[in-house]
């Protein structure tokens, strides 16, 4: 189970590295007697690299409107300029783009054309963070396997935005003004292939609703959240990574089992206010409690096993599987007690 967590995480994450910025280092040297045939239909202000032919470089140009995007273009590098306004013109002959990137631009909702983006419809992957986006844009493309939004000013997600994004595998909507009102129950409907959502940095007060189910990473920091409800994670049983550092959680704020969740590999839980090291699964493998207000650390009450069964190398399938534990900034005082290198057999690193 664990393999096949992490090799979904990472297959997720290669999407994020794209090489296509090393062409523009050896295009002089690549097939020069192509260069007429693609610059001929690259626009003036962007680079057509002749190696890369299904690539459109128009990031940092000072650009304020997209030009014309040639049929053959699969990737659209539009960012870092001064573009307001995303129209239907520009992409009448490109049928065939997969990725665009428009992020650290000054697009508003205003500025979107009506139904402009989901008329591209073989788009997988759309960047549109930097902005001054006031809500999630739609209608959106279908096919859509990553939507970043970070760093807007979001506080309104419209319904039944997210409803026909079956394929979406990234939500990134880091950053920006979501409150509690923000997320209904119904908000993240239809997205039953997600992966990975990102609402830190945001004002929420409580945990959103209704998570899609099979939801691996959910980051949540830097919020005020004071509360885990009661068997929260049931609803979302794969989850494998949590963060939710930099919240207001405190020892009453979390139930008696709130976090001992077997499907939870990693769990950072830094700069909250508790005072002591809640109950965890045998599962675990990362732990990240550093600046809380802990102040002593009892292995036999920590230790997800009994000592005993801990103790024994004969019950290795038992024994607790934390690796990382990271206790710094908090009121501990060393040495690390006995029983929890007696419990924890394969801590590799203890940060105190």
């Amino acid at each position: 189970m664990t393999l096949k967590v992490y090799t979904s995480l990472l297959l997720l994450s290669l999407v994020n590295s794209v090489w296509t910025r090393t062409v523009r280092q050896v295009y002089d040297e690549l097939y020069p007697e192509h260069w007429s045939h693609y610059t001929s239909e690259c626009p003036q202000e962007c680079f057509c690299p002749p190696s890369f032919p299904n690539a459109l470089y128009c990031d940092n140009k000072g650009l304020k409107e997209i030009p014309a995007i040639p049929a053959r273009i699969w990737y659209l590098y539009l960012q870092n300029n001064l573009i307001e306004t995303v129209s239907e013109k520009p992409f009448v002959n490109a049928t065939h783009l997969r990725w665009i990137n428009l992020n650290k631009n000054k697009i508003t909702n205003s500025g979107i054309e009506s139904g402009v983006l989901s008329k591209l419809k073989r788009l997988l992957y759309l960047f549109l963070e930097d902005n001054e986006l006031e809500e999630v844009p739609a209608p959106l493309p279908v096919g859509l396997e990553q939507l970043r939004l970070a760093r807007n000013k979001i506080s309104r997600i419209p319904e039944g935005v997210f409803s026909n994004l079956e394929n979406l595998t990234m939500l990134d909507l880091h950053q920006n003004s979501l409150l509690d009102s923000a997320l209904q129950s119904d908000t993240f409907q239809g997205l039953n292939n997600l992966m990975q959502l990102n609402i830190a940095k945001n004002s929420l007060k409580k945990m959103p609703l209704s998570i899609p189910a099979n939801t691996l990473q959910l980051f949540l920091d830097n919020n005020s959240i004071e509360v885990i409800p009661e068997n929260y994670f049931s609803a979302i049983p794969k989850v494998t990574f949590l963060r939710l550092n930099y919240n207001k959680l405190s020892d009453d704020g979390i139930p008696p089992n709130g976090f001992n969740v077997s499907s939870i590999l990693d769990l950072q839980l830094s700069h909250n206010q508790l005072t002591k090291i809640p109950p965890i699964n045998a599962h675990l493998e990362h732990l990240h409690l550093d600046h809380n207000r802990i102040k002593s650390v009892n292995g036999t009450q920590v230790c997800p096993v009994s000592i005993a069964i801990a103790e024994d190398y004969g019950f290795y399938g038992n024994i607790p599987r934390l690796r990382y534990l990271r206790l710094d900034g908090n009121e501990i005082q060393p040495p690390i007690p006995l029983d929890i290198m007696i419990c924890f057999r394969l801590l590799q690193a203890v940060v105190i």
